[in-house]
């Protein structure tokens, strides 16, 4: 009987040993997707081109994983070495460097192509998109609820594992004719009922934290507009510069929504739309003639007339991209003095039909940009930001060689009243 109360001691004790695997595997996956969603996501998909090139089969492509986590930290490390394929993806959007992420521990960056290798295996068995005809945006899997389930299951199956073994205990004691006394069932046994309230209590931390982390992020946020606008086929197809709808976004703190008057400076001429087929999210086509007279409806014009024949009203288009109250951000101090491309933060929105925000636009998202991130800094050769030849510290250390580079966090971009009111 000896025998059997030692194999359900064992029994028992690689059942609890691989529930706390499944948890720490299930938080190993959670880092990887967190780390990728703080430094790659905003530039890269793992399933198709965005910014940078898709992520899937990432590690097959490169020559050596050491290479990829090289230029993973430093780009300019890896092209450095004269690899032709670091040399060819340094080329693959001219104009675009890739930030460097030296910040990030061997570690992280395992736990980053993890995450990358786990994501790719599920669109290589199953790859699912949203419908939506063409454009139709990739839908991530989430494992995180099998995690859970297949954990709770086997902590159960861990109380019942010890409950046999105090059974088998219980009879073992009995022919030998040692007393003992009857076990106390796992519901009202004292240690099971603490073990259990420990672990609701660590659950519900957990998921509350998650939920609270969410409050008023919207990335993905999608709403239907008044009128369906395309800019795939504004600034995709016929290569309408952002700031002549936005010239806020250079000049000023917001980007600016146009006017009714500035979609007619083209459209009192273009009254049809000719070019090809549009689809909603859904996948339902859109009549792109039709959304034109609601456009000419909002500016009172007649195109039979060719005039203005009503009182004009705005369109209320619908805001998709919203920060706190208390944030502060300023377009310009970004796309002027920063010179941060649109598709940063907003996506490849020359790709859109309609658009989503591309981008968490969270504190952690924002911060961990401002310490990658490099500033223009003014050189000995009179080129770059000249207001940054204040920082004699940090062009000293250049001179000398301490440093290659500044970035925001080095001139006060983490202080809490650059963003806080």
């Amino acid at each position: 009987m000896s025998e059997l109360r030692t194999i359900a001691q064992r029994i028992a004790l690689s059942v609890i040993l691989l529930s706390f695997l499944s948890f720490a595997n299930e938080a190993a996956a959670q880092d990887g997707k967190a780390l990728f969603k703080a430094n790659c996501a905003a530039c890269h998909n793992i399933a198709k081109d965005a910014t940078g090139p898709a992520l899937k089969d990432v590690e097959s492509r490169w020559p050596s994983k050491q290479l990829l986590v090289t230029w993973i930290k430093n780009w300019n490390k890896a092209v450095a070495t004269g690899d032709a394929y670091a040399v060819k993806i340094k080329e693959w959007n001219p104009g675009v460097a890739m930030s460097v992420f030296e910040n990030l521990s061997d570690k992280d960056v395992d736990a980053i192509l993890a995450y990358i290798k786990t994501e790719t295996d599920a669109l290589n068995a199953a790859p699912t998109t949203v419908p939506g005809g063409p454009g139709g945006k990739t839908e991530e899997s989430d494992n995180s609820l099998l995690y859970g389930v297949l954990t709770l299951i086997l902590a159960v199956v861990s109380l019942i594992m010890l409950q046999v073994n105090a059974n088998l205990r219980k009879l073992a004691d009995d022919k030998d004719g040692v007393p003992a006394a009857e076990p106390i069932p796992f519901y009202r046994n004292k240690s099971y009922i603490t073990l259990m309230t420990i672990v609701l209590f660590v659950i519900a931390g957990y998921f509350l934290s998650q939920w609270a982390i969410g409050m008023g992020r919207q990335k993905g946020y999608q709403p239907d507009q008044p009128i369906f606008y395309s800019h795939k086929v504004h600034a995709g197809t016929n290569q309408i510069n952002c700031l002549y709808c936005h010239g806020g976004a250079y000049e000023g703190k917001h980007a600016n929504i146009p006017s009714v008057n500035v979609c007619m400076n083209c459209h009192n001429n273009i009254k049809e739309y000719g070019g090809e087929k549009l689809y909603k999210e859904d996948g339902t086509e859109v009549n792109g003639t039709e959304e034109l007279k609601k456009l000419f409806a909002a500016a009172g014009w007649d195109p039979a007339q060719n005039k203005y024949v009503g009182q004009g009203k705005p369109i209320e288009w619908v805001k998709i991209h919203n920060l706190p109250d208390h944030v502060y951000f300023n377009h310009s101090q970004h796309t002027k003095a920063g010179k941060v491309q649109c598709q940063t933060c907003h996506g490849e929105i020359n790709k859109m039909d309609e658009v989503y925000q591309f981008s968490e636009l969270s504190m952690g998202w924002c911060v961990n940009c401002h310490r990658e991130s490099k500033v223009d800094f003014n050189d000995e050769k009179g080129g770059g930001n000249k207001f940054y030849s204040i920082y004699e510290k940090y062009h000293k250390e250049i001179k000398e060689k301490k440093r290659d580079s500044v970035t925001v966090s080095d001139i006060g971009g983490l202080e809490c009243q650059k963003c806080h009111y």
